[in-house]
């Protein structure tokens, strides 16, 4: 068998390798790990996040927030050029808790009672560019590092052969590969993008045919590196870099059976809406978070939908497009909350739904079948992480134009995603040209209200 000491005596021999380096690569330290499991500021409530997030702004009226007074003045004027407009859809009430949710999600309605429903989001955009960069970075008009990344870095992940931010997007959405980039924090904090299909990940498969000389060939290149960096000790994007190279490798030998889901029983296939064999679709996304879950990655984001209008949920055409879209993610989430649950997983992950946004709940023609932006209120909601199940907090007026009581800004939604995870939101703060930067800027309440 070859071994790592094995493989440098090797190279030795052959006349490969100087004695000087022989030497330290026998005896070498590893390079510092910016990866490496950090305590939180105080207990935690959750481990990871899994962060669900559908593009293009999700009507809020026609799926977790009822407006009866829509219902009732379909089609009489709301104002100059404008028009009520009702829901498409009729809204029931489930689980003990009695919330209403829309026809459109009746498999998410099974499992309302271990949801907190919030329906009183406000983002700090109305366009889809920055209020999908405000709902992951906190701001809507400058580059910043994402909550996936911030989450990154405050905590490391506990599992060094995978990355620690995931995300899973077939498309990419609204501000393509900046709601998950790290900005200004080292880049190996930044989202690792999983593609569905057959090969997730490229260039999974080892380049040499033994895992021992691959880890050999790393350990040579890690030992420049860490000569390299000894001269550059400032510059703090080179252990990053270092490290994605240990990162790469270890995803070599744990990537593929993570993400093979072959092995899984074919209840836990229907659970999630899945057959034999399938590689994509939100039901493959869901399934592979919950195993990323359980192998410890800290953080992963599924996106559903990406710019085209035509299949993401940004209806300002037609709103019967909900009649596609809603079906294929509300079997899977729903999936992914029971089978979380079932393995006791749910008390320490947090599960966010959310989007950039509402739609309006007027049209300019009484026979519009679409609808436009809305960022004055909107609905989300979140599950385990010791979130309230069976809850709802705050509420949109009668008409669902505006907050009524108890807004939640993205600000909001963040602290209190930190806080279940046990980072302070006001502590965890990065030094970048001469100030500190934090994901919440200078605002931010913990929602207590929603917590267990």
């Amino acid at each position: 068998m070859t071994t790592r000491r094995n493989s440098i005596r090797s190279l030795a021999a052959g006349g490969l390798l100087l004695p000087g380096i022989l030497s330290d690569m026998m005896q070498a330290a590893p390079t510092g790990n910016p990866l490496a499991p950090r305590a939180p500021h105080f207990p935690a409530k959750a481990k990871r996040v899994i962060f669900l997030f559908m593009t293009g702004g999700v009507c809020h009226v026609d799926t977790f927030d009822p407006k009866p007074f829509l219902t009732k003045s379909h089609g009489k004027p709301a104002g100059r050029r404008a028009f009520y407009k009702g829901s498409n859809w009729a809204f029931k009430k489930y689980g003990q808790s009695g919330i209403e949710v829309s026809d459109l999600f009746p498999h998410i309605g099974g499992v309302i009672d271990d949801i907190s429903v919030i329906r009183s989001m406000k983002n700090i955009n109305g366009d889809h560019f920055g209020a999908t960069i405000g709902i992951h970075t906190g701001s809507a008009t400058f580059n910043r590092p994402s909550i996936g990344s911030w989450v990154s870095y405050g905590l490391g992940t506990e599992n060094q052969n995978l990355p620690s931010f995931l995300v899973i997007a077939p498309e990419l959405p609204y501000a393509g590969g900046q709601v998950f980039g790290s900005d200004f924090l080292p880049v190996l904090h930044q989202g690792t993008r999983i593609v569905p299909g057959p090969e997730p990940i490229s260039n999974m498969g080892r380049r040499t045919p033994s895992a021992g000389v691959q880890r050999t060939e790393l350990d040579m290149v890690d030992y420049f590196n860490r000569q390299h960096l000894a001269a550059r000790e400032g510059d703090s994007n080179l252990p990053a870099r270092i490290k994605s190279f240990e990162t790469a490798f270890g995803m070599q030998s744990e990537a593929p059976e993570a993400f093979d889901i072959s092995k899984e029983s074919a209840a836990t296939l229907k659970l999630y809406g899945l057959e034999p064999g399938d590689t994509r679709g939100f039901g493959w996304q869901c399934l592979v978070a919950r195993r990323m879950a359980e192998r410890g990655v800290r953080f992963v984001e599924l996106i559903d939908g990406g710019t085209s209008i035509d299949y993401n949920w940004d209806a300002h055409a037609h709103m019967s497009n909900y009649n596609k879209l809603a079906p294929r993610v509300d079997r899977p989430i729903a999936g992914l909350i029971k089978d979380l649950k079932s393995r006791g997983m749910l008390d320490d992950t947090v599960v966010v739904w959310t989007t950039e946004f509402g739609r309006t709940p007027t049209v300019p023609d009484p026979t519009a079948e679409g609808r436009g932006h809305h960022a004055k209120v909107y609905a989300s909601w979140v599950a385990g992480g010791g979130f309230k199940g069976g809850t709802v907090y705050g509420s949109s007026d009668e008409r669902g134009d505006d907050v009524a009581e108890n807004v939640v800004s993205v600000h909001d939604l963040q602290a209190t995603i930190l806080h279940q995870l046990g980072l302070d939101h006001t502590r965890l703060t990065y030094r970048h040209a001469g100030r500190d930067y934090r994901l919440t800027d200078v605002h931010g309440r913990i929602v207590k209200e929603i917590l267990a």
